[in-house]
């Protein structure tokens, strides 16, 4: 009788449900274990809370692998087959089932001791990058490694190891792709990073180097992005060592920065990155919350909106014909004398540097492609752990034309590899080419973004993203996404055009070569 059978569907669904709310619980209070880690733990937590996350992820994993799960989305597979692909009820058993198939390929032993790494290799790292000592750090690096490659082989590839770290944070992508993606990304950024070196006079960034209040910089900033849309009613600020973005749940997504009274850059644009974080899965629909639809896409997706209100609208000229003369008014002595396009000028200074998290957008692709690099010949064991900064080294050089000075800012820079978090990195630069086309179709649609940006009407645009892109966390693959949002797959043609207009036109190079 077809009530009878909606009725079961429909109980066989919030059966489902409830065992993935109880896994999103454990994974949120392991969350929040980390963020305090990263915040306020005091140092002799360490192997207290390493073991604290260990439980908490295992039993998570056991509970998510059962085979009561895997008996309710067998069931629902077959029940659900006439729904909507983009409704609700098909994506969670849809996206459900992915995740709970590797999931089932993983040990429980493993996940657990997984979990375990990374709380016990962070402070190891911290002490490292202090001291700028790589051999700390190497043992704890050597078993990451270990431990990412256990997850390849778990998992399975066809190819590459790669593919299978690749395949748990960005569905459908492959390192072959990536390869390809990045090789057009050198054709086009080697030569523009040239031309910009041969007029680096041209913009001056002295300004921001003029000393500003640490205090100061954090309270400005976190007012801008509550302007932006980042609700602190359902989030809060903190500092830490690397900054981030954490989700407890709808009403609680957290952002730290880091502050340095000597660059204004970091405080301003990092609290702006993890903003952009916090503000997409602040629009992600609580209807799919507790279940695996509820986060972003992918890392990359995550990225591109982080990217897209860091540069794409906060180092653009009508951003800030908007905020300097509040910027101004709050620092006055360190900008006397600065207008605000000779300060958009300085903000977007390209030029070659150490620090990933610090790059213009014109060099921070090629930070990445030399992770991704190395993290490939580690895991197929073509680089050793302990030449890894004489690797890092060599290939800076090659690639920014940089001789790195110490570990600290080469090889230890990141917090990444003191988790097992093999595949993470190649997300930022999908997320800086996602968010060019993003801002490309978005432009279609608001012909006068900019003139509301000038405004400092940021709801039309914000609202954009929650209804295409933010809303439906996880119930489509990236390259879904893509095709829903803009009508085509992802692509690096946006990126390149908007990168090659830009700083064509702040360094003068259109008219240099006429």
């Amino acid at each position: 009788m077809p009530g009878g059978v909606v009725a079961n569907t429909s109980e066989k669904l919030q059966e489902l449900k409830a065992v993935l709310a109880e896994v999103t619980d454990l994974n949120r209070a392991a969350l929040l274990l980390e963020w305090d880690q990263e915040t306020y733990m005091p140092r002799g937590g360490v192997e207290s809370r390493a073991e604290q996350l260990s439980t908490l992820l295992r039993l998570a994993h056991v509970r998510f692998t059962s085979d009561e799960v895997g008996r309710l989305l067998g069931e629902l597979e077959d029940e659900l087959g006439g729904r909507s692909f983009d409704s609700d009820e098909a994506s969670l058993v849809r996206v459900t089932r992915r995740d709970y198939d590797q999931a089932r390929k993983l040990p429980p032993d493993l996940v657990a001791e997984v979990a375990r790494a990374g709380p016990t290799a962070r402070p190891v790292w911290e002490k490292a990058r202090h001291d700028e000592n790589f051999s700390l750090f190497a043992p704890y690096l050597e078993k990451n490694v270990e431990l990412n490659r256990r997850i390849a082989d778990a998992i399975g590839y066809e190819d590459r190891p790669y593919d299978a770290l690749l395949d748990r944070t960005e569905p459908g992508m492959t390192t072959e792709q990536l390869e390809a993606i990045f090789a057009e990304l050198k054709k086009a950024i080697v030569p523009l990073v040239a031309d910009i070196a041969r007029h680096a006079d041209t913009v001056d960034d002295r300004v921001l180097y003029r000393g500003f209040d640490p205090d100061l910089q954090v309270s400005y900033a976190l007012e801008v992005v509550k302007r932006l849309g980042y609700d602190l009613e359902r989030g809060r600020q903190d500092i830490s060592t690397h900054p981030f973005e954490t989700s407890i749940g709808p009403g609680d997504v957290r952002i730290t920065t880091r502050v340095s009274r000597d660059f204004f850059n970091e405080c301003f644009f990092g609290l702006v990155h993890e903003a952009g974080h916090a503000m997409y899965n602040q629009g992600i629909a609580r209807e799919i919350d507790r279940t695996p639809l509820w986060d972003g896409a992918s890392p990359g997706v995550h990225e591109s909106q982080s990217r897209l209100w860091e540069n794409l609208v906060g180092r653009g000229l009508p951003f800030w014909r908007h905020f300097y003369p509040s910027l101004s008014a709050a620092f006055p002595e360190p900008l006397r004398g600065v207008d605000a396009e000779s300060f958009y000028r300085a903000v977007n200074r390209a030029y070659p540097s150490f620090i990933r998290v610090e790059a213009d957008e014109v060099t921070y692709n090629m930070h990445i492609l030399l992770r991704f690099e190395l993290e490939n010949e580690l895991l197929e064991g073509t680089l050793k752990v302990k030449d890894l900064p004489e690797a890092w080294n060599a290939r800076f050089k090659a690639y920014l034309g940089l001789n790195v000075p110490n570990d600290r800012e080469g090889a230890l820079q990141d917090i990444h590899w003191s988790y097992v978090s093999f595949g993470i990195f190649p997300g930022y630069t999908i997320g800086n080419l996602i968010g060019a086309q993003l801002m490309e179709k978005i432009r279609a649609d608001i012909p006068d973004l900019d003139a509301q940006v000038e405004k400092g009407q940021f709801a039309p645009l914000l609202g954009w993203l929650r209804k295409n892109v933010h809303r439906h966390g996880r119930k489509f693959t990236p390259n879904e996404l893509m095709e829903r949002a803009t009508g085509k797959p992802l692509t690096a043609t946006p990126w390149i055009s908007y990168v090659q207009r830009k700083y064509g036109a702040l360094y003068g190079l259109e008219a240099a070569r006429r």
